[in-house]
């Protein structure tokens, strides 16, 4: 018995600590990218891929305006749609770094246009801020923000936008 007491003991003395358990921190993910001059970000489970413009996008007569066409997509049509346009601003010129953010939510399929993503980004719960206000147009579908170092970023919510009547209308 003594000699397991002796044993544990110099164990004891030699032995490193633990490392420390740190807490684990809720971070949140989304796509971070531009439509009218502001940097907004998707909810990364809402958008379903990320694609470059398509190069043969077929116009679609009687369409509105922000309606930029259909496009065949590994064997799917696709509508794609200007998202700044729709948004009430310019419509997007089509350049190298235009991308096109592919939603599916309850039945729509499309792909909305944008003028540049940045990528993935993670965001610590903690930096959530409450609804930014933003253009009226963008409002209605702004669900929270991040705030980073002063840089706020607003969630502009695919969902909401795919659920909107007024975005199903696409007839002029």
């Amino acid at each position: 018995m003594l000699l397991l007491q002796d044993i544990e003991s110099q164990s004891r003395k030699f032995a490193f600590d633990l490392p420390h358990r740190e807490e684990s921190k809720f971070t949140w993910e989304g796509v971070l990218f531009t439509i009218l001059d502001m940097r907004l970000l998707a909810a990364l489970g809402e958008v379903k891929e990320i694609l470059n413009y398509p190069s043969n996008v077929t116009s679609v007569p009687g369409a509105q305006p922000w309606v930029r066409g259909v496009a065949n997509v590994r064997g799917s049509l696709m509508p794609i749609f200007d998202l700044q346009e729709y948004l009430g601003g310019s419509s997007i010129s089509i350049g190298r770094k235009t991308r096109v953010l592919v939603i599916e939510h309850e039945g729509l399929f499309a792909g909305l246009m944008v003028g540049d993503v940045f990528g993935m980004r993670h965001f610590d719960e903690e930096l959530r801020i409450q609804k930014q206000e933003t253009t009226d147009q963008i409002n209605r579908y702004v669900t929270g923000a991040y705030d980073v170092d002063g840089d706020q970023y607003p969630i502009l919510s695919m969902h909401m936008l795919a659920e909107d009547p007024e975005f199903q209308v696409v007839a002029a």
